[in-house]
Formats: structure tokens, sequence, C-alpha cells
């Protein structure tokens, strides 16, 4: 008798198989997987924790589950919207408007065009200043003869615009080249000019959404020049245009858009 074998408690002879006839080997019976006798606990199978997360086939335990990979570039929550342009440069909630236009146009010749048109407006001035001063005294004269001649005299003595003014007049051309070059370079690469900048715009092409590039921006200001005839009927077009374009805009194919 043996106490300590849980799958007999009792003690009793396990059965005898008897031999198979001609004398033939029983044939033999698998090994059972052992079983809890009678009054051994029966094992539990384990649970997971209430509330704890389903875990997937071949996913270790207690790991997050994982989400799906999405492209790169585009944020977490799910792809943005087709159709706008500009969503690699700080997704543009829209179409720029006439007044934020305006307003950045404004802004930029203040910065860069400002202190050349006080030149400018100084240097005529002292050149009118000076034709003034030049004009001869005909109060004394008699006939048109003498006044022709008092004319003619002050002509020749005359040496044209003082030196002063075409200094300040030339310098005043090189500034408003340089800020030209400037606003397009800066408008080529990053789509902003200071002006745009502040008032949260920029120009990118309609179909890649990416800046112009120093070329086509320069054409682009070229272009300008057919919004202003009829009045300037290019400038007012993005007025009540599907997308905000002027005439410039449709022939290079780009669009304001705001990037707030």
């Amino acid at each position: 008798m043996s106490f300590g074998d849980p799958n007999n408690p009792y003690g009793q002879q396990p059965p005898q198989v008897p031999p198979g006839p001609y004398g033939q080997q029983p044939p033999q019976q698998q090994p059972q997987q052992p079983q809890p006798g009678y009054g051994y606990p029966q094992q539990a199978p384990q649970q997971q924790p209430y509330g704890a997360p389903q875990q997937q086939p071949g996913q270790p335990y207690g790991y997050p589950q994982q989400q799906p990979a999405q492209p790169y570039g585009y944020p977490q929550q799910g792809y943005p919207q087709q159709g706008m342009p500009g969503m690699g440069m700080g997704m543009p909630q829209g179409y720029a408007s006439w007044g934020a236009r305006v307003g950045a146009t404004l802004l930029d010749y203040l910065i860069v065009g400002l202190l050349p048109t006080i030149l400018y407006i100084v240097g005529f001035v002292m050149t009118g200043a000076s034709a003034v001063a030049s004009l001869p005294d005909t109060s004394h004269c008699q006939d048109t003869q003498c006044v022709t001649d008092a004319y003619n005299s002050a002509s020749a003595a005359s040496t044209g615009a003082p030196v002063g003014a075409l200094v300040l007049m030339s310098l005043g051309g090189l500034l408003l080249l340089a800020g030209g070059i400037f606003l397009i370079a800066k408008e080529g690469s990053t789509g902003q000019t200071p002006g745009k900048k502040a008032l949260n715009i920029r120009v990118v092409r309609e179909a890649t959404g990416q800046p112009l590039g120093f070329g086509m921006a320069f054409v682009r200001k070229l272009c300008h020049f057919l919004d202003g005839p009829l009045c300037g009927l290019g400038y007012w077009w993005p007025l009540w245009d599907e997308k905000s374009q002027t005439f410039a805009d449709k022939i290079i194919g780009s669009v304001v858009v705001s990037s707030k």
C-alpha cells in the first residue's frame, strides 16, 4: 500500500491484462497524464486581472497594443485633407484673404521701399529748387528778343541737377533694387516676405504646395504688370476669385494660402 501516490491513494492493485492469444504480448497502453487524486485541490486556469488588456497571439504579456504605422510626415490622428496646397509648410488653413495680401504688401513697402522713396523725393526737390534758382531775371527786358537772350544765357550757364540730388536719387535706386531682390529671394525660398510672415500667409505652387523658387518668384513679379491695366483689375480679382488669385498667380500657377 502506497499512500504517497496521488493517483492511487487507497493502494489498489492495477488490473492484470490477460495475455493475448497464441502467446502474443498484449498491446501497451499509453501512460496517462497524472490527474490529481481525490481530495487534492483542482488547479484553476490562470486568468488575467480585471481590466487588463487582452493579449494578442504572439505578443508578450504587459506590452501595449501596437498601432499600424502611418506614412512619415503625417500626424498621428489621421491623414490630412487632400486638395489644399502647402501641406509641407505648416498646415495652411485656407486661401489668404484679399485684405491680408494688401496688408502684407504695405508692410513690405514700409520695410523696403519707404527709405528709397524719401531719397527720391528729396533729390527731386533739390533739382526743382536748383531749376527755379537758375531762371533769368527778365524784368528789365522791353522786347521778346531780350527775354530770349536772357534764357539762352541762363541755359548755357546751368550745369543741370545738383550733385547732391543725383547722389540721393542714385542711392535710393540702389536701395530699392536691393530690397526688391531681397523680397524675391525670401518669397522664392520660403514663400514669405517679412510682410507675409507678419500676417501668416505664404505663396506656394498650386500643384505641389512647395515654394516657387527664385526664378519663378521673379517671373511672378514681372507678371504683376498684367494686373495693373484696367484700373488694376488683376489686383482686385482675388476679391471674387475662387482661389483668391491675381492674373499673375493664374499665369504662374501659384496661390497665396494662410499658414496659421
